[in-house]
């Protein structure tokens, strides 16, 4: 077999069809982009000379790049040579590295992408272009891929991936930011530690792409501290056990001089694991790209993930034509797990119920945290809430009654509402009593902003609820909850999360008396 058809007997054996792992050297084949080096090195004309950083930094590139931040940002703002620039973009300086990441922004975003087809790549770009990949996850910043996969939708930076609902179809996570959103840009060092701390949940939320999709990396080494860190954590997700459900899935595509291709089967040694892992080298990538078109769905990825959202929304609507549930269509393995209501009116509000069944505990914290909630209060109450609250205790409930008219115990209990299992007794009743004692001895004389910044996660959100209001400060404890939402599903310490999510519910939509426990009794 040549390597076009080893390439397609192996996609063809996969579960799923490919996704790409795009990296730095693909910009480098196709646009002639710098390289993370050179391009730092492009932005030290009129301050220090670059070797000057990087051994300031011990040859880290990260704390180079933090170093050289402080430098432009005087000069930036001093400079006739940035006037324009400045002018235009002042209001978006937010600190000492905003200048750096702009200017960076500015030059890759002035990159001419029209004359692709006129490379030596021609063939390449034209394959690209036609590919029908499920999606596509980046570390660059430039804006290649938008150009190249126009109908697929971007996600920028982790935070954009966690808050939203990703369908992992015709979509572009671009991990490291985008020229786009200068501010998105993991550039310092500061900001690879905040990226890598949270290593852990991008890995679970991309842990089943990995085991149900070969992943065909672009543009990398194998000894890429971005895939290393990346690999690293889902390895600890998956446990050494569980290696082998990547089997097969993890495909790096590495440029050759030789005109054969070759194609061979190795592990790649994390932390001790070995992963296995297949190598392909090519001069030209026609081969595999002529695999990945051959193995592509019927359907247009962009279609089929404008499909997968529509299932997932809620239907708000009462009209007839209503006729979505919430389900997560991973979630249905046959037939007779889909439920069907046939009928008219009656059928639209009965699916609404049955939609509103099926919100998990974790989408309803996030609905609850988020700027504006999207799900309907009275439904929240009459269907949500009591099906969850079979085994819990700790549901949020004040934001959804404050949405139905009731701001008052008194109010509360002349409703149609039976969620007094989830109204505790007084404020302090959300604080966990075991650590009252810890929190007294280190945390009592801080504020939320000290406790978060001087406590693991875990433990700020055990402490944090111990709180008198007039510290608690209720936006920042919210930000500290969605920056940390994926512990509200985890086996330990989540609890600790659900209460403190609660309490900030209380304090910010509940009637807020320690007495609307007693209050909100039924008779």
């Amino acid at each position: 077999m040549n390597l076009k058809e080893r390439l397609v007997a192996h996609f063809q054996a996969a579960p799923s069809t490919p996704f790409l792992f795009i990296g730095s050297g693909f910009s480098r084949r196709y646009l002639g982009l710098e390289g993370w080096e050179e391009l730092l090195r492009k932005f030290c004309t009129n301050i220090k000379s670059f070797e000057y950083y990087l051994a300031s930094a011990n040859g880290d590139l990260a704390g180079a790049a933090s170093a050289m931040a402080e430098d432009f940002h005087e000069m930036w703002w001093n400079s006739p040579a940035y006037e324009a620039s400045r002018e235009r973009n002042k209001a978006k300086v937010r600190d000492k590295t905003s200048a750096l990441r702009i200017e960076i922004s500015n030059y890759l975003n002035s990159i001419s992408l029209s004359d692709l087809m006129a490379s030596e790549y021609r063939k390449e770009i034209e394959l690209l272009s036609k590919l029908n990949v499920d999606g596509i996850i980046t570390t660059n910043w430039d804006l290649l891929l938008e150009k190249l996969f126009p109908d697929y939708k971007v996600y920028i930076g982790q935070s954009e991936l966690l808050f939203s609902n990703p369908q992992s179809i015709a979509e572009i996570y671009k991990i490291h930011g985008s020229s786009t959103r200068a501010a998105s840009l993991i550039l310092t060092r500061e900001d690879y530690e905040d990226f890598e701390s949270k290593n852990p949940y991008l890995a679970a939320k991309l842990i089943t792409l990995f085991v149900e999709h070969p992943i065909v990396f672009i543009g990398y080494s194998l000894t890429d501290r971005n895939i290393a860190a990346l690999l690293k954590s889902i390895v600890a997700v998956l446990g050494p056990e569980n290696i082998k459900k990547l089997q097969n899935n993890l495909v790096f595509l590495q440029r050759s001089d030789k005109e054969d291709g070759e194609y061979s089967e190795t592990y790649l040694t994390i932390d001790g694991g070995q992963i296995p892992i297949t190598i392909v080298k090519s001069k030209s990538f026609v081969p595999m790209y002529e695999a990945l078109d051959q193995v592509k769905r019927r359907i247009p990825a962009r279609v089929l993930r404008l499909c997968k959202e529509q299932l997932y929304e809620l239907v708000k609507s009462g009209t007839p034509e209503a006729k979505l549930c919430v389900v997560d269509i991973d979630k249905i393995e046959k037939k007779e797990d889909v439920q069907f209501v046939v009928g008219v009116g009656v059928a639209s509000e009965r699916t609404n119920e049955i939609g509103y069944q099926a919100i998990s505990m974790v989408d309803l914290f996030k609905d609850v945290l988020s700027a504006e909630g999207k799900f309907d209060a009275q439904k929240i109450l009459m269907n949500t809430v009591p099906s969850l609250g079979k085994g819990a205790t700790y549901v949020p409930v004040f934001r959804y009654l404050k949405g139905c008219g009731i701001s008052s115990a008194e109010e509360y209990a002349a409703s149609q509402f039976k969620v007094e299992k989830h109204i505790l007794p007084t404020l302090a009743s959300y604080a966990s009593s075991g650590y009252a004692k810890a929190f007294l001895r280190s945390e009592k004389h801080k504020d939320a902003a000290q406790i978060i910044s001087t406590n693991p996660p875990e433990k700020a959100a055990i402490f944090l609820a111990f709180l008198p209001k007039e510290r608690f400060d209720a936006e920042l404890v919210r930000q500290f909850l969605l920056d940390n939402i994926d512990r509200f599903d985890s086996a330990s310490y989540s609890t600790f999360f659900r209460k403190l999510a609660c309490l900030l519910d209380r304090i910010s939509f509940g009637w807020d008396s320690d007495d609307a426990h007693a209050k909100s009794r039924k008779p």
